[in-house]
Formats: C-alpha cells, structure tokens, sequence
C-alpha cells in the first residue's frame, strides 16, 4: 500500500522548490513576530511561540493531505487557553506551560477520535455567523486586553470593559518612552502595510526595536524587556499529570477542538477549490492531531489551521507543504542562533503587535453582511461578540452553539408551509404555484394541495395537524380531497407518525379523499414502517395527485391533463 507520508509536498522540482522556499521565508518573517505575540494572548514563556512552527509544522506535512493549510499558533485557541486555565496557575510558570502542553495533548487525543469515527460533522454546530461572532468577540478581547501594555501599564480586570476602564483610570500614569516605541511599530507596520505590503512589517520593527533597545539601554529609561530566551532545541517531554485541574484542561481542549475543526476544515476546503485539488478531511484531522501532539511533547500551546497565515503564503505564491518545512528551518536556526537577541524586545513591542492581530480579527465586513443579508443570524453573532468581550471565551462558544441550534430548531419548528392554486398567467395548460395559506385557495374544485417544507417531529407534527383541520374547516363544505405534497419532508419520527395517524382518522371521519406526493425513498420506507402508505395513496407529482382526485371525485377539469 502507498505511503501518505509527506504527500503534500509533491510534485517536486526545481521551480517548486524555489518557489515554496521563498513563500516559507516569507511565512516565516511574517509569523515569527506574529507566535510570539500569541504568547501575550495565552500567557506562555515567548519561547513557546517558536516552539509552535517547528514540530508540529513537521507533523502536519508528514501527514495533513492539504497542501496549503498552514499549522501554527493561533489567537483564537490561545485567547480559548488564558481564559480558560486562569486560576489553575500562575500565568507564564513552569506549571502552567506544563497544562497548555496538557491540553494539546487532550485536543490530539479528540482530533484522532474524531477522525476514527469521523466526527468532523462536530463543526457544523459552529455556524458560520457564530465563528464571525466568536472571532470579533476575541478580538475586541484581545485587543482591550494589551491597552494598557501600549502605553507601559500592566493589565487589569478580567473582561474587555473592565481592561478599557482601567487602563483610562490610570492613563496619567502611563510610561511615556514605552508609549513612543509603541507608536513607531505601529508607524512602521501601518507604513509598510500601505506602502510596501511584500515586507514584513512586524519583523522590520521587532529587529528595529531589538537593536535600539541594544543601542539606547531600554531598560533603564523604564521599558520592560522580554528577558532571557532559552536557546536551542525544545525538551520532549510529556508534561506532569498530577496535581492537574482535569475539569479546566477538558474545558480548554474541548473549545480548542470545535474552533480547530470548523477553521481547519474550511480553509483547506476554500483552498482546495480555489486550486481544483483534493483533500481529506479525516486525514487533515490525523494531521492536526499529531501536530499537537508534536506541541504537547515540545512544551508548547495548542496550535490550529490558521486561515490569515494560509493567505499569507498563498499570497506569497506557496502551493504545497515545501513551505511549511522551510518555515520550521527558520525557525530553527532562530532557536539556535538568534534567541540571545530577541531577550532584548521590548515587551511593549509584543503588545502593539497583538493589539494589531485583535483589531485583524473585528470581522466587521462580516458583521455587517450578516446585519444586511440576515438578521437573525446578525444577533446570534452579536450576542456572541458580547459574551466572548464580556464574559469569556468559553461561555461565548458556548453561547454560539447554543443559540445557533435553537435558531435552525425554530425554523424546523414553524416551517413554511403554502397551498397550490392553478396559476392564472399562464392559460396554455394547468399550471400549479404556491400561494400563502388562505381560506378558499383550491388546486382544482374541491381539492385542497397544502405543501410543509420541514421535517415532521415532535415539535412541529402537532402544527402540521391543526393547520390542516384549521384550513378543512375553513373550506367546508367545499373541500372534498387533500392533497399533502410531502416533498419537502425527509423525516418523520415516531411522535409525528402518531400525530398522522390521528389526522387519518380524522379526515376518515370527514369522509375526505387523501394523497400524499412523495419523491423521497427514505420518506416512502418510513410511511410503510409506520403503517401509512397502505391508508394512502401516494404520488410522485402534485398535478397528478390533483388529477386523480378529482376524477375520483368526478369533478375532473378537462385542463388538469398532464
């Protein structure tokens, strides 16, 4: 059997090499600032930032079947750990890096089970107006989160209100030459964004930085410094299992997971398309899996599919997984030869940075397509911007996915339902259209033809029923037939086969002629299951429904010949 090893890297060439090379040197000047920013976010040593673009890239190249997903450090997982960990231990500890490692080692376990029972389906209880909603709120978070570092004051309060509020309670207080560093990184990324968006910005500001800080003695005029950056390659290691919060690290991997999966997933689906390539699914989840498993054991954070670093090399012209190796190449000569540098940073570097990556991630196109296109799902996103900002992370995703099944279950519970009328514009023959629910709306004399666009269940069968006895009473004595077009059911489940066989007896009692149009063979297997086809005569089309029961109740029109 062929191996799937390293399958995302081929074909290989000269050309192709040079290429990928090139787009994983770009990743990498552009990430390297970016992960260790994400360490400010989920509160880890900035090492760990590094760690995150060396095995677990490896791990995804070796076994992902994307060719451009890039894996790495990401904010949304790493907002998801800070706020979910808090309390278990001190922020940036030997402790609490050992449950970050932890959690990845959970979320690799989930990634694996998932793709063994091919449970990526998960995703999809996170819509996509939740993901805009979660995402902004995270952002908002993160973002109100490194006020205060801006301007050289350490972070207050727990949400993002009370971050904002604090850092105005206590802006006289702010750090002057840390405010003015933090003003020329944002000066030259935004500078480079307009002007030159082919360099890296933030790499430009963090050598920049790094060498004036060498050359003017920062940390005398006040400005905190990352300090010392371990050198070399990462310890393999599992981390320590006792003495653990299981309930927090559980809580952690499980939100880490559903994030992981819905952004996965998607960006290796747009990709692929853009490019007419295939992908599978479960073997990306296998991918994911063992990239953090590569992270737990190289004491690092969670990582995920990043879709801003996936545009970035595709930006970049990168077309395979070349690039992801290249990028952990870097990297790796960073942690060997670079690290004594960058203990130099100023931290306010880092801050400015990841207030950039919060403000990135405000989808407000996104939440003002959904306010224009779709209301509904605009307030399931809003509410979630106002947990996630207000609350947390995980009360947020909670929030998101709970309120987005209870949006699709009040659409399945009032489906739209419509009644058949011949329509009048066109003479050349008997033609059908939907019509809202009214009295005296008949498909031909006596026959009423009611369409239900929504799965029958416990919820909505008793719906289903009285609409229809509402709308037999309201044509009496007229109505002589009922045509039930089913076609936009798919399911019944046991309550509502029940409440059919009532509404049976019912149009029995009536002595009123049915027909039931049904296309699906799943639907027909039911009917039969449940008793109801024999009660029945069933259809494939309404027309002929409405022919039939008209000639049985010779009240046929001669314009109802199909």
């Amino acid at each position: 059997m062929r191996s799937t090893l390293f399958q995302s890297l081929g074909p290989l060439t000269r050309s192709t090499l040079v290429r990928d090379g090139v787009a994983g040197i770009t990743l990498a000047a552009l990430a390297i600032p970016e992960v260790m920013g994400y360490t400010r976010i989920s509160q880890t040593p900035v090492i760990t930032g590094l760690y995150t673009l060396l095995l677990p890239v490896l791990a995804f190249a070796a076994l992902g079947s994307s060719r451009h997903l890039v894996v790495g450090a990401d904010s949304a997982t790493a907002a998801i750990l800070a706020a979910t960990l808090i309390g278990a231990a001190a922020p940036y500890s030997p402790e609490y890096v050992g449950l970050t490692a932890l959690t990845a080692l959970v979320v690799a376990v989930m990634l694996l089970l998932a793709a063994l029972f091919r449970l990526g389906f998960l995703a999809d209880f996170l819509s996509r107006s939740a993901l805009i909603g979660l995402l902004t709120g995270i952002g908002l978070q993160v973002a109100a989160g490194e006020l205060g570092g801006l301007i050289g004051l350490p972070r207050q309060g727990s949400g993002a209100l009370e971050q904002v509020l604090s850092v105005v309670q206590r802006v006289s207080q702010a750090n002057g030459p840390a405010t003015l560093v933090a003003i020329s990184v944002f000066v030259v990324i935004l500078v480079a964004k307009k002007w030159a968006p082919q360099l890296p910005g933030a790499l430009i500001a963090v050598i920049g930085a790094v060498l004036a800080s060498w050359l003017l003695d920062f940390q005398s005029h006040g400005i905190g410094v990352v300090g010392t950056v371990p050198s070399g390659l990462p310890h393999l290691s599992l981390p320590p299992l006792q003495g653990i919060r299981y309930d927090k690290v559980f809580a952690a991997a499980g939100s880490c997971f559903l994030v992981i999966i819905a952004q996965s997933a998607a960006t290796s689906r747009a990709y692929a398309q853009r490019y007419q390539e295939t992908f599978v699914e479960n073997r990306d989840l296998i991918g994911l899996a063992c990239a953090n498993l590569g992270a737990g054991i190289s004491g690092t954070f969670v990582v995920n599919g990043s879709p801003t670093k996936t545009e970035m090399v595709d930006a970049a012209g990168g077309r395979s997984q070349i690039t992801h190796l290249t990028t952990g190449i870097v990297v790796l000569l960073v942690l060997l030869f670079l690290t004594g540098p960058l203990g130099l940073l100023p931290n306010v570097v880092l801050s400015t940075i990841v207030f950039l990556i919060g403000i990135k991630l405000i989808d407000v196109r996104g939440m003002a397509e959904l306010y224009r296109l779709q209301r509904n799902e605009f307030v399931i996103a809003a509410l979630t911007v106002l947990s996630v900002a207000l609350v947390g992370v995980m009360e947020g995703i909670a929030l998101a996915v709970i309120l987005s099944l209870i949006d699709q279950v009040r659409h399945t519970y009032r489906a739209r339902t419509c009644l058949w009328t011949p329509d009048a514009e066109r003479p050349d023959g008997f033609h059908l259209q939907t019509v809202a629910i009214a009295p005296g709306v008949f498909a031909a004399p006596g026959i009423l033809a009611y369409r239900f666009e929504a799965n029958l269940f416990y919820a909505n069968a008793d719906h289903f029923k009285e609409e229809i006895l509402a709308l037999i009473h309201q044509n009496q004595p007229a109505i002589k037939g009922l045509v039930i077009d089913a076609t936009g059911i798919d399911d019944i489940d046991y309550s509502a086969a029940k409440t059919l066989t009532q509404l049976r007896k019912e149009l029995d009692g009536r002595a009123l002629k049915l027909a039931v149009v049904v296309t699906s063979q799943h639907l027909m297997h039911q009917l039969r299951r449940y008793g109801l086809e024999s009660a029945t005569t069933n259809f494939h089309t309404v027309k002929k429904a409405v022919r039939e029961l008209s000639a049985g109740l010779e009240t046929v029109n001669p314009e109802l010949n199909l």
